[in-house]
């Protein structure tokens, strides 16, 4: 009989899964008896989200939303409404050497029946009566700032692309540049497909062209071929019922591509600009910024109606072109760039000179604390304590009081060291040397043997700082293995060649003492406009525009005041000229600063103060920047930077006009005969023969005269000899009142130890430091030295002297392009 086996199973787990506690009164009827006659608690209402919608409620939210969508919509496109509504601007830019702009809007023009007569370049209008829309080509030759004129005053741009030719290095550098300064909407067609065999491969043909431009533009679904009478169709009809996209920065003022141009004549005084308004209202008492002449103030604006097909009196023609739509009132801007100068400006000059006139005693450390025979850079000598004293009864004995050396009193820091051999010096503060030992206290250091002060004939001292200064590398390259770090020659005083640099025990959050840079700060530096709250500043700015002016989508001639007569030489009615309204103050000069990055492509870092040109709206302005680090830091001091490296970003300073608001600015550098590159290389032989080349991009950032640029240099020293904590350091000085001089300053190494200038040896720049730990002999001692850099005037662009400078570039066989630093 086979034997049972009796199974004993527990349960899985001991916890039990009650039902959830159910309270009374949970109803909604009973949640609504206990809420009657309660008020709703305003501070927490619900959001459309949070809440319950009714269906109604739901319609009803939806059709203000389409309504308000539809008012929008019909906002933007009524100024190309109507009869008299403003035409649609295009522009057309080839960027094939082969392509044609002015074939291209012939063939646009005869897909709907409408032949008109298309110049090379310049600028066409045509009515498009199927769709009752007016367009204004701009055609474009393949010139980079005519191409930027155009891209920056059209409400559509139209890149014309080859099938057999490459976009050279013009034609990409031409599209990246009008990406860059704000592109509204953008189309692209191909021109020459038919001439593609076999007809096969055009497909394929279309699909890179396709890929190409999307490299650029993503958005880009479809490349139209000009050679399809349908497709030349559908593209103007997408040109004449698409909603431009717009550019922020331009929406922000008043602009105007100008029609027409009269010059003054014998009984006219100003010129006239004719055109039709854009972007916000027009007001006369803004000035205004035609194309690259410069900035005018406006002495009226007259209506300028198209003539029509009904039959007018004269008198009526006339009585209607004279009327004076806006006049300037008392409050019209004036041209002066800088504030005008006070009386207290000069005190602040007499202050500043005798700060700097007075005899100093050493390097200035922070808060304008000098070194002085006392030592008063030095920690106070440690007080000597019964064991065991804490730091809150140490505050309670007088240094006097325990004078007597008992056995049961000892060094409290002493202790602390002995406890750990690399903790911080007496006081608890990193860097901080041991006072110097005088009659009463005997040092702590060991006798170190007898210091032979070198000859001044003695040659192996010469040679062996030769050695020791061998390693040279390229200044860029050097840069970035040991930014700021500078050499000292033996026969130069470094308290003379220095005399300008201070220290800093931190560059992020030291005071920085202005007193001193007073005198040397420029000329005109305390006239430059102050913004010290840029947010409402522009905020009320922007909104001042958004009222009053001459309503967008009027014709009008614009009298401008003062405008040179040379002027007239340089105009070329085949290229677009623009004309944007300035806002408020944004004549006025101030320290402006740009957040600029430099393409990763650029063949070598950028030094500062180089010459660029930067173009930043409606602006073009020839700048020599000062690099700086970004961030917000609590004294408002950057660090200066002697490159930008392809690839980095910085801050570029100047002084020029004011721009409000974030606007996108470009930065180019002229390019010469002599290439660094390799010759051969047909990428570089087609970068060669550029005018001007893209290397960096940006955008504007508030102006600042507070924000100041420190430039930083290290003078390096190497370790002589070295006794535990106690080294000596030579090759940083060359003359015993050198190191007296900079004794008040930090030392530090390069592996992370901070110390003091203890005292000189001899009379060749030899000295004693104490460090907060032993060094290692393959370390090198350091101490940073800062002064204030100050941002250099910006100049506007002039195409004359610019075509005249190039000329000489090109015959100076030895010009490097640039300017001296």
């Amino acid at each position: 009989m086979p034997s049972t086996v009796t199974s004993h199973s527990h349960r899985s787990t001991t916890k039990t899964a009650n039902k959830p506690f159910k309270s009374r009164k949970a109803t909604k009827g009973a949640l609504k008896e206990l809420a009657k006659g309660k008020l709703a608690d305003l501070s927490h209402r619900k959001t459309p989200h949070q809440q319950l919608m009714s269906k109604f409620d739901r319609r009803n939210q939806a059709r203000q939303k389409q309504q308000t969508k539809h008012r929008e919509h019909l906002k933007e496109t009524s100024i190309f409404a109507g009869r008299d509504g403003a035409p649609r601007i295009v522009a057309v830019i080839p960027l094939c050497d082969d392509g044609d702009a002015a074939a291209a809007v012939r063939l646009l023009g005869s897909s709907l029946g409408v032949e008109a007569e298309v110049p090379d370049e310049g600028i066409v209008r045509t009515d498009i009566d199927r769709f009752k829309q007016k367009i204004q080509y701009v055609v474009a030759k393949r010139d980079l700032m005519a191409c930027l004129d155009a891209g920056r005053t059209a409400d559509f741009v139209l890149f014309i692309l080859s099938p057999d030719t490459e976009v050279d290095a013009l034609g990409e550098l031409i599209i990246r540049s009008v990406e860059s300064q704000g592109l509204s909407t953008t189309l692209t067609v191909v021109q020459g497909l038919d001439k593609v065999e076999p007809a096969k491969k055009r497909s394929q043909v279309l699909s890179s062209l396709k890929s190409y431009i999307q490299h650029f533009h993503p958005e880009q679904d479809k490349v139209y071929s000009l050679d399809s009478r349908q497709e030349c169709a559908n593209l103007v009809r997408s040109l004449c019922t698409l909603t431009p996209k717009g550019v922020r920065w331009r929406e922000d003022r008043s602009w105007m591509l100008v029609d027409e141009v009269t010059w003054p004549t014998n009984g006219q005084e100003s010129v006239t600009l004719t055109g039709i308004v854009r972007g916000k209202g027009l007001k006369a008492d803004r000035l205004v910024q035609v194309g690259d002449w410069g900035d005018f103030q406006v002495e009226k604006i007259t209506a300028a109606p198209l003539p029509s097909k009904k039959k007018r009196t004269e008198d009526m023609m006339i009585e209607e072109g004279e009327k004076i739509l806006e006049s300037p009132t008392e409050e019209q801007d004036d041209l002066v760039e800088l504030a005008p100068e006070e009386i207290t400006m000069e005190d602040d000059m007499d202050a500043a000179m005798s700060v700097a006139t007075t005899e100093k005693r050493g390097v200035l450390l922070d808060d304008h604390h000098y070194f002085s025979d006392d030592a008063t850079h030095l920690p106070v000598a440690p007080k000597r304590l019964p064991k065991g004293t804490s730091k809150y009864q140490a505050a309670w004995y007088l240094d006097d009081e325990f004078s007597d050396s008992g056995s049961d009193f000892e060094d409290a820091d002493q202790d602390d060291m002995a406890m750990d051999a690399p903790a911080l010096p007496q006081d608890g503060v990193e860097g901080f040397a041991p006072r110097e030992p005088t009659e009463a206290a005997p040092t702590e250091y060991p006798q170190s043997e007898m210091f032979l002060d070198p000859t001044p004939d003695d040659e192996a001292e010469a040679e062996q700082l030769a050695a020791f200064r061998s390693r040279k590398k390229d200044e860029a390259e050097e840069d970035r293995e040991f930014p700021d770090e500078i050499e000292l020659h033996p026969h130069v005083l470094a308290r003379e060649r220095l005399a300008r640099y201070r220290g800093l025990k931190s560059l992020r959050t030291s005071p920085w003492e202005e007193a001193e840079d007073r005198v040397y700060e420029p000329e005109d530096w305390r006239r430059l406009l102050q913004v010290p709250d840029y947010k409402a500043s522009k905020s009320q700015v922007t909104r001042e525009a958004l009222v009053g002016g001459v309503a967008p989508g009027t014709r009008v001639h614009i009298h401008l005041r003062n405008v040179p007569p040379h002027l007239q030489s340089t105009y070329n009615p085949a290229q677009p000229l623009g004309v944007f309204s300035l806002l408020r103050h944004e004549h006025k000069r101030a320290s402006l600063n740009f957040n600029m990055t430099l393409n990763s492509d650029h063949p070598a870092p950028l030094r500062s103060k180089v010459e660029l040109i930067m173009q930043c709206g409606p602006r073009r302005l020839v700048i020599n920047p000062l690099f700086s680090q970004g961030g917000n830091t609590s004294n408002d001091v950057h660090k200066f930077d002697r490159f930008l490296h392809p690839g980095g970003s910085a801050i570029a300073s100047f002084i020029g006009p004011v721009t409000w608001g974030s606007v996108p600015a470009l930065f180019f550098q002229r390019t010469t005969s002599s290439q660094p590159e390799d010759s051969s290389d047909p990428s570089n032989a087609a970068s060669s023969s550029l005018p001007l080349t893209l290397i960096g991009t940006g955008t504007s950032l508030p102006p600042s005269s507070k924000r100041v640029i420190a430039k930083r240099i290290i003078l390096t020293g190497h370790p002589y000899k070295i006794h535990k904590k106690l080294v000596t350091v030579r090759y940083m000085f060359f003359n015993r009142e050198d190191v007296e001089w900079f004794q008040a300053l930090q030392l530090w190494t390069r592996r992370g130890r901070s110390g003091y200038i203890k005292e000189s040896l001899g009379t060749h720049g030899y000295f004693k430091a104490t460090f907060d730990g032993k060094i290692n002999p393959q370390d090198a001692v350091g101490v940073s030295l800062y002064k204030r850099m100050w941002p250099r005037n910006a100049r506007r662009w002039n195409p004359v002297e610019e075509g005249k400078r190039r000329e000489e570039v090109e015959m100076d066989i030895d010009g490097d392009g640039g300017v001296p630093i």
